[in-house]
C-alpha cells in the first residue's frame, strides 16, 4: 500500500505543486467572524485521478503518528507526508490545510455515520441517539480517540472544523428527525422543535460526555425516547361530557 501511494504520489507531483504554494500562502479564516464559513469549490483537477492508496496512506500515517504519542501540535503536513511516502502536494490536492485532514482522520476512526431513511420520525431519531451511544462507547475504548478529543479543546481552528463538517451536520439531522416525527403526529406540534430536539439529545450527551462512567446499556435510545415522549406525545382529544 505504501509502494502504491508513492507511486501515485510522484505522478501527481508535478501538476500539485501550484497547489501547495497556495495552500501554504493562505491566511488563516477567521473563525469567530462565521462559525461555518462556506468553503469554495475547488477548480476541476486536470490529468490522474486522485488514489485511493495515496489517501488510505495518509490516513494511516496520521493515526501511526498519533499512537505513537505524537502531539496534534507537533504534527506538520511534512511529516505526514513522509510517515505515509507521499509529497505535501499530494496532501494538499485533497485537504486544504490540517484542521480537514485532521476531521477526515477522525471520521474515518470513529464509528460510521448512520444510514436514516429520511423519513421517519421517531424511528430515525432513535438511529441517530444510538449512533452517539456508539461513539461514545468509542471514545471511552480508544485511547486515540480520547486523547485527539481531549487535544481538540486547545486547538480552536481544528475544533470549528469538527464542528462545521461533523457536529453541525447531526445536529440538522436531528432536529429534522423531530420535525418529521411532529408532523406525523408523533410528536406534540405545539413546543418548539429545537427545545424537543434538546431534550432528545441532553441526557445521552450527559451519559457519553459529562458523566464518563455512566452506563451505556443498549436500550438507552430507546429508554430516552419512551421516558420523553409520555410528556410530549400529542394529547388526546377532549371528550364532550
Amino acid at each position: 500500500m505504501r509502494a502504491e501511494a508513492e507511486a501515485e504520489a510522484a505522478a501527481e507531483a508535478s501538476a500539485a505543486a501550484p497547489v501547495e504554494a497556495q495552500a501554504e500562502a493562505q491566511p488563516e479564516t477567521q473563525a469567530q467572524d462565521r462559525k461555518c464559513p462556506v468553503r469554495q469549490d475547488a477548480e476541476p483537477r486536470r490529468g490522474r485521478p486522485r488514489s485511493a492508496a495515496a489517501e488510505r496512506a495518509i490516513l494511516d500515517a496520521v493515526v501511526e503518528l498519533l499512537e505513537a504519542g505524537e502531539p496534534l501540535a507537533g504534527l506538520s503536513i511534512e511529516r505526514i507526508a513522509r510517515t505515509a511516502g507521499v509529497g505535501k502536494a499530494t496532501i494538499y490536492r485533497r485537504w486544504s490545510g490540517k484542521e480537514e485532514l485532521f476531521v477526515d482522520v477522525l471520521r474515518d476512526v470513529e464509528p460510521s455515520e448512520p444510514a436514516v431513511s429520511g423519513t421517519a420520525g421517531l424511528d430515525d431519531l432513535r438511529l441517530l441517539l444510538e449512533s452517539l451511544r456508539r461513539r461514545g462507547l468509542a471514545q471511552r475504548s480508544s485511547v486515540l480517540l480520547h486523547n485527539v478529543f481531549a487535544q481538540m479543546k486547545s486547538h480552536p481552528k481544528l475544533w470549528t472544523e469538527y464542528h462545521c463538517t461533523v457536529i453541525a451536520p447531526r445536529r440538522v439531522a436531528m432536529l429534522a428527525a423531530v420535525q418529521r416525527a411532529v408532523d406525523a403526529g408523533e410528536l406534540r406540534g405545539d413546543l418548539d422543535v429545537e427545545l424537543m430536539d434538546d431534550l432528545f439529545l441532553g441526557p445521552m450527551l450527559v451519559r457519553t460526555i459529562h458523566r464518563p462512567d455512566a452506563p451505556l446499556p443498549e436500550d438507552l435510545a430507546d429508554r430516552i425516547i419512551q421516558a420523553l415522549t409520555e410528556g410530549l406525545a400529542p394529547r388526546p382529544a377532549a371528550t364532550d361530557g
